[in-house]
């Protein structure tokens, strides 16, 4: 690989992944607050849970943004274990579309798109309608960047060393753990799949040998979840646990289904010819037929989290103290959509403070009127709680 290779390759990366933060900018600013309405409309019906997780993710275009609000919500107490694991299901189906956007073949047009939605945002005012261009303008840089990417190595079809180290690849193992490695260090499933289905594009790839790798990139997503819930409640640490259980499972059972079963022929029939669109099938497949295995489950896997991380007696905090927003959860949740957490974490915040203030008044009133002053007392401390409180807010 020349130089001007490889920084054509950085260059192609860059575009990639900036114009995959722009596509999905755009998307959650179109959105507006329909993702908020979403959630808010969760029920624990399994069901509506996974559409729900599929959706917000696919809006989105993460699933590690989504699981991080997933965890924040039930570090905040604004949703329970069992609606998680639902939610955290459907996102692992959500984050496909990514893939199978990079495997459409609209590279020839993608200048055009880019261009158009450039102008849009650069001619026009219109807010709403910028939100639509950002999302063509990120939809063409993406496609730009996987074609830089893709020619940028070539040349590595050619060189002997890089042929033998790709072909280690179809070892499940070493497969698996480059890619779990590759997409924990970039905190991606979306961009490493993107970088994966670019490799094919060049020939450096075939399926054989990206199989492997595609499921390990399964496990690496869950990396982010597990920062995120670092410095959170118990709960929070159990949905991690239950997203790293699902990718777990998965890649165990789709591992010993393609060497002891011929999957890798039969996803190739899928799409003859296009290894491209075979990568986008194969991750589709896995996390609809993972969730589909696990869908009955999802409350015994629930049940497996207490026994990984059995209930404590929680202790009554004696000192004044915030208890829906969390600083390592507004810390960790710095990804698209995160907005939308503080702002149900402070209103729940808020709510608090209206029901202590009306307690306060009903204290204060009953303390007056009976002279009772033990209640005024009380009046007293919660009026100081009430003060900390929005200090802290």
């Amino acid at each position: 690989m020349q130089i001007s290779d490889f920084i054509g390759l950085l260059g192609g990366l860059a575009l990639f992944l900036y114009g995959m933060n722009m596509m999905s900018t755009g998307l959650e600013a179109a959105a507006g607050d329909k993702m908020k309405s979403i959630l808010e409309k969760l029920t624990s019906n399994r069901i509506l849970g996974v559409v729900v997780g599929a959706v917000v993710t696919a809006i989105i275009q993460s699933s590690s943004a989504t699981t991080v609000m997933v965890v924040g919500f039930v570090n905040s107490g604004l949703m329970t274990l069992n609606q998680a694991v639902w939610v955290i299901m459907g996102a692992n189906i959500g984050t496909t579309i990514t893939g199978q956007l990079v495997a459409l073949d609209v590279g020839a047009i993608a200048p055009l798109v880019c261009f158009a939605g450039v102008a849009i945002i650069t001619f026009m005012k219109n807010p709403k309608l910028h939100h639509w261009a950002s999302i063509a303008a990120g939809l063409g840089m993406l496609f730009i960047g996987m074609d830089m990417m893709s020619a940028s190595m070539a040349p590595l079809r050619d060189s002997e060393l890089f042929v033998n180290i790709v072909s280690t690849f179809s070892n499940p193992l070493v497969g698996i753990i480059v890619g779990a490695v590759f997409t924990a260090l970039i905190q991606s499933s979306s961009a490493s799949v993107g970088i994966l289905q670019a490799l094919a594009m060049s020939g450096v790839v075939h399926m054989d040998t990206a199989i492997f790798v595609l499921f390990g990139q399964n496990i690496g997503t869950c990396i982010t979840s597990v920062l995120a819930s670092i410095g959170t409640s118990r709960a929070a640490k159990r949905t991690t646990y239950i997203h790293l259980m699902f990718n777990l499972i998965g890649t165990a059972l789709f591992t010993i289904i393609a060497i002891v079963f011929p999957l890798v022929p039969f996803i190739e029939k899928l799409s003859p010819g296009d290894v491209t669109k075979q990568i986008a099938n194969t991750h589709t497949i896995f996390n609809i037929c993972t969730t589909l295995l696990l869908l009955p489950l999802g409350n015994y896997m629930a049940k497996l989290t207490y026994k990984i991380l059995p209930i404590v007696p929680e202790e009554t905090p004696t000192e004044m103290h915030l208890q829906y927003l969390d600083d390592a959860a507004l810390m960790n949740s710095g990804s698209t959509g995160s907005s939308m957490l503080h702002i149900s974490m402070l209103k729940q915040e808020v709510l608090r403070m209206l029901s202590m203030a009306k307690e306060a008044v009903v204290m204060g009133y009953d303390a007056v009127m009976n002279n009772d002053s033990s209640k005024l007392a009380e009046a007293e401390k919660l009026e100081e709680y009430l003060d900390y409180l929005n200090k802290e807010i």
